[in-house]
């Protein structure tokens, strides 16, 4: 209000303020930016108009201040070298001037005043005029200097540097007057009993103001990186699987991928069962029997399975699906139909991602759940190069140039690998996946021809997460302990293809 008044008063008085850097409040020069905003308050009420002016001065940088104050370098220099042909010791000259020697030095020889005799530096002249001090004491007082090629030199020396300032041209406005009226922003129930909103005196509206950003959705950092592998999928020719179903019976999920009934990962300990309900008998009669026989025997695969009794009531108890292969093994089982009633084998590309749960303990890259992305062919005679190559091109598209794979064993694929990818914020080799091709035991009782071959891999959505967005713990990523202001930071996703 202090400067709005100045303005008004100065403007009734002057008539016009030709430039605002005149303007004195308690005798001291006004702060332009706070009077911006007077300015444009008085000009949305059309009591005042105003322009700009813009002009560039040049400042003096702490190093200037001192030595317009005390002399420049190549000056100290100069006075610290005795008259006379004796001069002084070089080697001295750093304890009398300190960190004026080696600037000063040069200068002084480039402006002649001083030479070089033997290992001591003389005096050339008698007196000298410090001119450098002259035209920083000049830039000090008037913000400029009339020598532009000094004043180059003095912003190389970085001595002098540029500064834009804007100072402002008022004039009166249409509605000029010294008194500012009060302007409504709404108009209330009571000025429309009372008739006041006749008289009063409205604020405009300002149209090209930014307004105030609606709360919305924002994609987790997840979603954004499974996107991008959909695409990357889609771009290859994939069909997705249907994985909307988290609870599976243990029929899919292990015994269909030929994986044993007394195997560590059927255990309460590494799998969470389901208690109502807690099983389900919706598998294919038929491919029970031929899978209930490549386990205990090996049935027509010509493996001798794994010699024990297999029971349907483990095969029937409901988990909360570990992985999502259990929906590789249904849709390669309805491939293998589909063959039948055509006569003709077509090869398939299938991938999910979705969500799987494990009973781990959670830790810095490990949680209880998690997304699984898997990719699937079924092809005839497809071989474990096959899947190499395959690999090589599928994570080059995804960005990640520093893979390598480890031999491993799982009970559905042979041979088989492990993944590895560099975790440049953990500087080291994280585990991002596996891989494989999946054996004769389970592929047979599903009912594909013996020449069909399938190669698969698998890995967790949430480590190349945090490869992509640099996040080393994956409880800053997905759980109760998520900062919700990161999923409205994060950028959005491109992978390096």
């Amino acid at each position: 209000e202090e400067l709005q008044t100045l303005v008004l008063t100065t403007l009734d008085k002057e008539n016009v303020i030709t430039d605002s850097k005149s303007l004195l409040l308690n005798e001291k020069p006004v702060d332009q930016l706070a009077l911006l905003g007077a300015l444009n308050s008085l000009k949305s009420k059309e009591m005042i108009d105003f322009s700009p002016i813009d002009r560039i001065t040049w400042i003096l940088t702490e190093e200037g201040k001192q030595l317009a104050k005390d002399g420049s370098h190549e000056a100290r220099v100069f006075a610290a070298i005795p008259a006379g042909e004796e001069g002084l010791p070089i080697a001295e000259l750093q304890s009398k001037v300190g960190a004026s020697a080696k600037p000063g030095q040069g200068k002084a020889f480039k402006n002649k005043w001083v030479v070089k005799k033997g290992a001591n530096l003389v005096r050339a002249v008698e007196s000298i005029v410090d001119e450098t001090q002259k035209d920083l004491k000049e830039i000090e007082s008037t913000g400029t200097l009339k020598n532009e090629k000094v004043l180059a030199d003095l912003k190389k020396r970085t001595l002098v540097d540029k500064q834009k300032t804007t100072t402002y041209s008022v004039s009166k406005g249409p509605d000029f007057s010294l008194t500012v009226k009060k302007e409504a922003t709404d108009i209330t129930y009571e000025m429309i009993q009372s008739g006041e909103w006749k008289k009063a005196t409205f604020k405009k509206y300002n149209f090209d103001a930014a307004g105030v950003p609606p709360a919305s959705g924002h994609l987790h950092p997840l979603m954004k990186v499974r996107q991008e592998f959909r695409e990357i999928f889609f771009e290859m020719g994939f069909q997705e699987m249907p994985t909307n179903c988290f609870a599976e019976s243990s029929f899919w999920n292990f015994d269909a991928l030929f994986q044993p009934q007394q195997h560590p990962a059927r255990d309460a300990h590494d799998t969470f069962f389901l208690k109502d309900p807690a099983s389900s008998d919706r598998y294919p009669r038929d491919l029970m029997e031929k899978i209930k026989k490549t386990h205990e025997n090996g049935g027509d695969t010509g493996s001798i399975g794994y010699n024990y009794t297999w029971k349907e009531e483990e095969a029937q108890k409901l988990i909360l699906r570990t992985h999502t292969t259990a929906v590789s093994s249904y849709m390669l089982h309805k491939l293998s139909e589909e063959t039948k009633k055509t006569g003709e084998f077509r090869p398939a590309k299938y991938f999910s991602i979705d969500r799987v749960f494990r009973n781990e303990s959670v830790d810095a890259t490990h949680l209880a759940e998690f997304h699984q992305i898997e990719g699937v062919i079924a092809d005839k005679n497809l071989t474990l190069g096959d899947l190499i190559g395959f690999m090589d091109v599928f994570f080059k598209k995804m960005g990640m140039d520093k893979i390598r794979f480890k031999p491993t064993y799982n009970p559905y694929t042979e041979p088989s690998m492990e993944i590895f990818s560099y975790h440049e914020g953990l500087k080291s080799w994280v585990e991002i996946g596996n891989s494989g091709m999946f054996r004769p035991e389970m592929l047979m009782p599903l009912g594909l021809p013996e020449d069909v071959r399938v190669i698969a891999w698998g890995l967790g959505l949430e480590r190349p997460t945090m490869v992509k967005y640099g996040i080393s713990n994956i409880r800053d990523l997905l759980g109760h302990k998520v900062n919700i202001g990161m999923i409205k930071e994060y950028p959005i996703c491109r992978l390096d293809k």
